[in-house]
This record gives C-alpha cells, sequence and structure tokens, in this order.
C-alpha cells in the first residue's frame, strides 16, 4: 500500500489544493518497506496534487481540507481519501501504515493556536 501525505513544515498541510509538499511511504502487513521519501512540488493546485496521487499508483492520500470534488475523483479512482486531519506528519503516517487514522482526527501535538471556537 502507498500512502501519501500533504505536508507543510512537520505538520499536516491544511489544505490539499495549496500543498507544495509530500510525503510517500509505502507498507506492507503494517510497516513501512522503506524510508517514506518526500516530493517537492514546483507548481501546486487540487489537479496536479490528483495527478501526482495517479501517477504515483497511491492507495491513501491523508491531507487536511480538500475540496468535494476532488475527494468525490479520488474516491471514484478507489483511492482512500482520509481528511480532515490535523497534527504532525509523522504520527499520522504511524496510524495510516496500521490502519488506524480517521477522518477528522486531532493528533496530539497538533498546533491548534488562532483557532476559535
Amino acid at each position: 500500500m502507498k500512502i501519501l501525505i500533504t505536508v507543510r513544515g512537520d505538520f499536516i498541510a491544511p489544505r490539499f489544493d495549496l500543498t507544495a509538499e509530500v510525503i510517500v511511504a509505502t507498507c506492507y502487513d503494517h510497516q513501512l518497506l522503506e524510508e517514506p521519501r518526500s516530493i517537492i512540488l514546483s507548481e501546486f493546485s487540487a489537479e496536479k496534487m490528483c495527478d501526482l496521487v495517479l501517477k504515483e499508483n497511491i492507495n491513501v492520500v491523508v491531507c487536511g481540507a480538500i475540496e468535494e470534488k476532488h475527494y468525490q475523483f479520488l474516491t471514484w479512482k478507489k483511492i482512500a481519501v482520509i481528511d480532515s486531519v490535523i497534527g504532525p506528519f509523522k504520527d499520522a503516517m504511524e496510524l495510516a501504515v496500521i490502519n488506524t487514522l480517521a477522518s477528522g482526527s486531532i493528533l496530539p501535538g497538533a498546533n491548534l493556536s488562532g483557532v476559535t471556537s
């Protein structure tokens, strides 16, 4: 299984369409098969991100916010989308590898400063 996580710094990027960096991890039987790799995008848009997901044969996308049309496109292509995740990308990756990460997860270490209720 291949997992793509949108990142900004050490955290999951807040928006799928404005992501300039992604982490791609390959795993099998709840274990990473190799060191995750980082991909820096020269141009970013939701369409380019969807193209990258297809090109890399990604099975699971982990991200913050994603527009409904892009969510629908990816799920139509049989790609699982775990969205609205907030927190450190390394923690999200660990949970995604063992298949316990859920949409809407707020992970320990999430930087919620500036968020209003």
